[in-house]
This record gives structure tokens, C-alpha cells and sequence, in this order.
């Protein structure tokens, strides 16, 4: 399961941020003056530790999706070893679990439903970081660099048609030497559709035909374990999605 259902994250009365589990998908974004249990910081949620009983006093609520890319070089292949360096095992290498979706033409300044139709199928991704350059001090404020390096995406092993791929029931599931580490329900995960982001990056920009578009990661990264799990030389990750496969990959230290 989930480490959560629907997250919100607020500003207190007491001027604090907060991050609090609704836990009920139906219900609505708490106004100012609601109570409830929160927690200061997000892997505190996850883990529900240090819980506090406080009172709204503003949502904050992204509005759009956060965005980096990732260079040709990182793509992989399903079955393929992936090798890491020194460099990048001594910097905290981490699996993220992720729903791939890949362009079917050219976008530009598409909306929503133009976004829908210029889908061509869904496949698996694992969004392969570097957490030690996610962290302000290492990484200048951006992930790029964390999860550019050659073989951090791969992607596989089909790719199923947007019409066969029924997303409102899709699973996911991510194991690391057969443990299972993340576990995702699409419709009660997912915070943006592949249509909106696909909208919302197409805006001024021009999106390539065949793009492949990684959406995001459930609960269960190693970097939010405790103790902390980061990967190991000899590791096999297995990303499955019934329907489109397994994804599997074995971590080789150089």
C-alpha cells in the first residue's frame, strides 16, 4: 500500500509548513480553520512520526508540474546492466518507479484534450537519481544533473496503445532483490494526468514526436527509508505494470 492517500501541504496559524494526509479521497481541500493531523516534514508523513494536531491557515498547492530532462545517453534497455562509476555509487544512487507515456507527434502549445490525442502508448520507466545532487548544496537548486547520467532511464519492455491502456485501473509495483519497495493505484496516486502534463510542457515549446515522458513516482524511495536504502552493485530492480510488463535491471558497480 500507499504511505499515503492525498496529500495536502499548508501553512499553519501558527505560520508553520505542514504536510497532512486526507486519507479520503472524496473529501475536499480543508479550508482556513480546519484542524488536522499533520507534520512538518514530508518523510514524517511517510513514516507517521511526530504527528501534530494543527489549525489551516492556507493551502499551498502546486499548480503545475515540476519539470528536468534527461540526455539521450540515459536511455537503457530492459534486461540491460546498468553500470555506475565511482563517482556516481559514492553519490547515493536511487530507484524511482515511474509510468512512461510517449508522444505520438509533434506538440506545441497543446491543451489538454489535443495533449490526450497526441499520446501514442504507455510503457514502464525508472527515473535512476543520484541523490547526493538533488541536494541544494550539490546540485545548484535543480535535478538535472542527478538523474542525467548515462543509463539512469530505462525504459520498457512493450509499449501498450493509449486505447488498450486502461489508466484509471493501472498498478504499479517496484521490488529490489525481490523485496517490493513501491506500490502505486493510479487513480488515487496520480496528481497530474499525462494529458496535463504534457499540455503544460508543450507550452512555448516544441516536444518532438516520440518523446518518451516519465510522470512521477509513488511513496517507497530508498532516499525516504529508515534507515536510509540506496542502491547496491548487484541489485536487481523490477518495475512491473500488468499489462505492459517488467522492467528489470541489475545495478553493476564498475
Amino acid at each position: 500500500m500507499s504511505a499515503f492517500t492525498k496529500v495536502v501541504r499548508f501553512n499553519s496559524e501558527n505560520d508553520g509548513t505542514y504536510y497532512a494526509d486526507l486519507r479520503d479521497l472524496s473529501s475536499e481541500a480543508p479550508g482556513p480553520g480546519s484542524q488536522l493531523t499533520a507534520y512538518k516534514i514530508f518523510e514524517d508523513l511517510l513514516s507517521k512520526c511526530n504527528a501534530e494536531t494543527v489549525t489551516v491557515k492556507k493551502l499551498q498547492v502546486s499548480q503545475s508540474p515540476p519539470l528536468w530532462t534527461k540526455p539521450a545517453a540515459a536511455l537503457a534497455n530492459p534486461g540491460q546492466d546498468i553500470l555506475i562509476n565511482r563517482y556516481c555509487a559514492a553519490s547515493y544512487p536511487d530507484y524511482e518507479a515511474e509510468l512512461v507515456f510517449v508522444t505520438s507527434r509533434t506538440c506545441k502549445d497543446v491543451t489538454e484534450r489535443e495533449a490526450a490525442d497526441a499520446i501514442l502508448g504507455y510503457t514502464i520507466g525508472n527515473d535512476l537519481s543520484c541523490r547526493l545532487f538533488q541536494m541544494p548544496k550539490h546540485g545548484g537548486g535543480q535535478f538535472f544533473y542527478a538523474k542525467a547520467f548515462d543509463n539512469f532511464a530505462p525504459i520498457g519492455p512493450t509499449l501498450v496503445s493509449a486505447d488498450a491502456f486502461p489508466l484509471s485501473k493501472a498498478r504499479m509495483t517496484l521490488k529490489v532483490n525481490g523485496e517490493k519497495r513501491q506500490e502505486a493505484d493510479f487513480e488515487a496516486d496520480m496528481v497530474f494526468s499525462p494529458a496535463a502534463i504534457l499540455s503544460f510542457m508543450s507550452q512555448g515549446t516544441t516536444i518532438p514526436a516520440f518523446t518518451a515522458v516519465m510522470t512521477g513516482t509513488p511513496a517507497g524511495v530508498g532516499a525516504f527509508m529508515k534507515p536510509k536504502q540506496f542502491l547496491n552493485d548487484g541489485d536487481v530492480i523490477e518495475v512491473s505494470i500488468p499489462g505492459i510488463g517488467e522492467l528489470r535491471n541489475k545495478i553493476v558497480f564498475e
